[in-house]
């Protein structure tokens, strides 16, 4: 019996079944048509369960719960793989997405039509080790092994720019790429030496008791850029109008956050339940453990620190060093976003 055709077949209608499932389930493809762009259905925001992208469901959650209705539609990944191609692959779906600040680089240098608007956060990294590993400073990493999230990652950088204040490189460690959420167990096992990635999953090394930090983003550059808003220049040019609005909440929302600790709190509770299907606890700890951990405020796109970025990545042989601040970056609408003031708004209890 030649079971060749039959397996073929039933490999071909299980990949179906699985992209319709994934979809469905976390793209939502199937969701009901909202008013949205120009009387379309509610457009898309792509974005990964970490702090960086936090202000993705904040906005989201605040606006339905005092509008009473979707500005947007959140769209949920899981790697940044299928996010940066249902960007590419969709736009009219999902024209904005949050995203690693040299990836947008990086697309535009290949000619995709991206636009960053907005920052999604600042600082919120951090490099782990294990509680008793004989790591105590950047020197110590020599010939170990470090898990970054990809290539374009600016964690990457973060090691890029610490080694070469000790007069190391790249090439005296060893850096593995590995999806975030599996690096606390990598560390927790010692298959690697160290970890990098947005939170919460350095967080959850610590909170767990066998992570130890070597630095925060914040203590070894202040001011520290992941991730950033980006948009299609095709919405751009056909709906600023909601363009402005999305960057305009994304500004309000993190403000929000930043008011007080009982809205990270708030914040830390209804996204890890409605969003990232995470244990609160988790967020909770991140958002507090210190309090400037992650913040959300001074998110304007500035010069200064993206010639930093293009300069350390074209160094690190990341990007190719072709375009520029102006080429990928659209700061017309921070001012009116800049100006938004924290929403009034409390959770109900």
């Amino acid at each position: 019996m030649k079971f060749g055709p039959t397996l073929l077949v039933f490999s071909s209608c299980w990949l179906a079944l699985i992209s319709v499932l994934h979809g469905g389930l976390n793209l939502r493809w199937f969701d009901a048509a909202k008013p949205g762009m120009g009387g379309a259905k509610t457009f898309g925001v792509g974005f990964l369960p970490v702090t960086c992208h936090l202000t993705c469901p904040v906005t989201h959650f605040i606006n339905k719960e005092m509008e009473g209705q979707d500005m947007f539609q959140p769209m949920r990944f899981n790697g940044w793989p299928e996010l940066k191609e249902m960007f590419i692959g969709r736009p009219k779906d999902m024209p904005a997405t949050f995203i690693l600040a040299p990836m947008a680089i990086a697309l535009r240098e290949q000619g995709v039509r991206i636009k960053i608007v907005y920052l999604g956060h600042r600082d919120g990294s951090a490099v782990m080790v294990h509680k008793d590993s004989g790591i105590f400073q950047t020197s110590d990493l020599r010939g170990k092994t470090i898990a970054v999230p990809g290539r374009y990652a600016n964690q990457r950088l973060i090691i890029y720019r610490e080694l070469k204040k000790v007069g190391m490189t790249l090439e005296d460690i060893k850096l593995v790429e590995m999806p975030p959420p599996d690096m606390p167990a990598a560390l927790l096992s010692k298959s690697v030496d160290a970890i990098t990635s947005g939170e919460p999953f350095m967080g959850q090394t610590e909170l767990d008791g066998y992570g130890r930090v070597l630095w925060q983003a914040k203590d070894v550059w202040p001011g520290f850029i992941s991730c950033v808003l980006a948009v299609h220049e095709d919405a751009i040019r056909d709906h600023r109008v909601e363009i402005q609005k999305l960057v305009n909440g994304i500004a309000a929302s993190g403000k929000w956050v930043d008011q007080s600790m009982d809205h990270r709190m708030d914040a830390a509770q209804f996204v890890s339940k409605n969003y990232y299907n995470q244990n609160p606890r988790l967020l909770s700890f991140v958002l507090s453990k210190p309090p400037d951990r992650v913040t959300y405020t001074r998110l304007s796109p500035l010069l200064a620190d993206f010639e930093e970025i293009e300069r350390l990545a074209k160094e690190a042989g990341i990007l190719q060093g072709t375009a520029h601040f102006h080429d990928y970056v659209d700061d017309s609408f921070t001012p009116e976003a800049s100006a938004q003031s924290a929403p009034e708004f409390e959770v109900k209890k």
